[in-house]
């Protein structure tokens, strides 16, 4: 058996495509979106990711201001600058490339942007907001993948889901999504320590990967048929990106699979976009659609 791939390419393009219309709409009223990007130090991969995030932002019609910040700040000159963007009223959505430099907090940094402009959704109040089932800005990288179920149509309800990574930035948020009331699955969350792990993602209707060690899950650990999202992004030695599950075999036993690279990938990036439009709409003078 040869898995479906679930090309997260395709569904990013969709969701983009509904971020452009949203944007729009607000534009055609007079009310341009805009996008905060924070750099701190000078880490190669962290200005890719935000170069990559700050085209996307153009193609969308999102409007983005770049604050690139030396590796050497203070905590609070941090703090300052995020202050700064919350009160600017021109400014919908926050952006702090993470992780920061040695010696930065990215956590407590992260808890002074303001929520309503976080749409990383990694501020304590929207990730609290799904802990009520009444999620505002929804993490970016989990959000996305429930978004590639849904595009798939893949039945989440009374599935049973195992969640391996238990990551704030996914595990947990995902697997507090894959539950939440009208979603319905049955979550099981596991972790690199889980015993007998391969006991525990083979009983699972969906296992995602989202632990961050390489090819972790192999065909012994899914059961034929089973879903299969792949949140991990590794680098090899030789330079090549690998994800959290040995594709090449478990591809020949799960019914499917998302790839790396262009599965869950593209989705964070697209999400973002969503994201930023929701804030701007939040924050518009009269009501539009946030759903």
């Amino acid at each position: 058996m040869s898995a479906q791939i679930l090309d997260g390419k395709v569904v990013a393009a969709t969701v983009l495509d509904e971020a452009r219309e949203r944007v729009a709409t607000l534009n055609a009223r007079g009310r341009e979106v805009a996008l905060a990007t924070v750099l701190v130090g000078a880490d190669p991969a962290s200005h890719t990711y935000v170069r990559s995030k700050r085209t996307r932002a153009g193609e969308v019609g999102i409007r983005s201001e770049h604050h690139e910040l030396p590796g050497d700040i203070t905590q609070q000159e941090v703090a300052d600058v995020l202050g700064g963007l919350n009160q600017d009223p021109t400014v919908d959505g926050i952006l702090l490339q993470l992780p920061l430099p040695n010696g930065l907090d990215g956590e407590a940094a992260t808890m002074q942007i303001d929520p309503a402009k976080d749409v990383d959704g990694l501020h304590p109040t929207n990730l609290g907001m799904i802990v009520l089932d009444k999620p505002r800005l929804v993490p970016c990288t989990p959000n996305g993948c429930m978004r590639i179920l849904e595009h798939y149509d893949i039945p989440v309800r009374g599935a049973s889901v195992v969640v391996v990574g238990r990551s704030f930035l996914v595990g947990r948020s995902l697997a507090l999504l894959m539950a939440a009331r009208g979603t319905d699955a049955t979550v099981t969350i596991a972790h690199s320590l889980t015993k007998n792990l391969a006991d525990v993602t083979a009983r699972a209707d969906i296992v995602v990967a989202a632990v961050g060690i390489p090819e972790l899950i192999t065909a012994d650990h899914v059961r034929p048929g089973a879903v299969v999202i792949d949140v991990g992004i590794n680098r090899t030695e030789n330079g090549h990106l690998v994800g959290d599950v040995a594709y090449d075999e478990v591809s020949e036993v799960a019914g499917a699979i998302t790839p790396v690279p262009g599965g869950v990938g593209p989705m964070t990036v697209a999400m973002l976009m969503r994201n930023t439009a929701i804030a701007a709409e939040r924050r518009a003078p009269s009501g539009v659609s946030h759903k």
